[in-house]
């Protein structure tokens, strides 16, 4: 999967030489949910928007129309103004939310950062890009098949993969062991401060303060 950069947009948010959005930027992270879901590996993304509304300040509350299927607010996150999202629906529904907060923040795709687990990257890795596949993740299919476009921008948060012969759609849905729960505080941070430098470095100057660092 390429990860590449595009003009323009939250990609390039604050970079030097280049057309930094005037927002806000649409910060979703994926889950699903309901209290059995909560502690999951597949609602990680979920548990950094957590992390990340609170950094920001920014109380989620349920809008009306287009914007009911969400917990949404609105704040200012490293200087840049955001709103921040985790859709009400199944993570396979995922795209029907995202695109209603689209349509509503008169937002193009470009400027939506997606936050989601990811089963290719070992637990506790954080990485950025943009564009590509969706890996076989529903709730990224939905997001490309209601926005019509796979050029948004991801923040992956490594889960690794599952042990032995164990199914990887039973993987997902598992809590976290009590091995990486001792380390998920420290994870969720990491990938709250990669979206901090997203937006204020771009992708590839964020990317080269991010990756090195996990």
């Amino acid at each position: 999967m390429s990860e590449s950069t595009i003009p323009g947009g939250a990609g390039d948010a604050g970079a030097p030489g280049s057309r930094a959005s005037e927002g806000p930027f649409l910060v979703v992270g994926l889950g699903n949910p309901g209290p059995g879901y909560a502690g999951n590996r597949h609602n990680v993304g979920a548990m950094v928007l957590d992390e990340l509304a609170g950094r920001a300040g920014v109380r989620l509350s349920a809008g009306k129309g287009a914007r009911s299927r969400a917990l949404a607010g609105e704040g200012r996150l490293a200087g840049r103004r955001v709103v921040l999202a985790r859709p009400l629906t199944y993570m396979n529904e995922s795209g029907g939310p995202v695109r209603g907060l689209l349509d509503y923040h008169h937002l193009p795709a470009e400027d939506l950062v997606v936050v989601h687990d990811e089963l290719d990257l070992p637990f506790s890795t954080v990485r950025l890009k943009r564009g590509g596949g969706e890996g076989g993740h529903n709730g990224l299919r939905s997001i490309s098949r209601s926005t019509g476009t796979k050029d948004y921008l991801r923040v992956r948060v490594g889960i690794g993969r599952p042990p032995g012969r164990q199914d990887p759609a039973d993987y997902v849905l598992k809590d976290f062991s009590s091995v990486e729960r001792k380390e998920l505080d420290l994870l969720l941070v990491e990938a709250v401060d990669a979206i901090e430098t997203l937006l204020v470095k771009g992708l590839e100057g964020a990317q080269n303060e991010v990756h090195p660092r996990s």
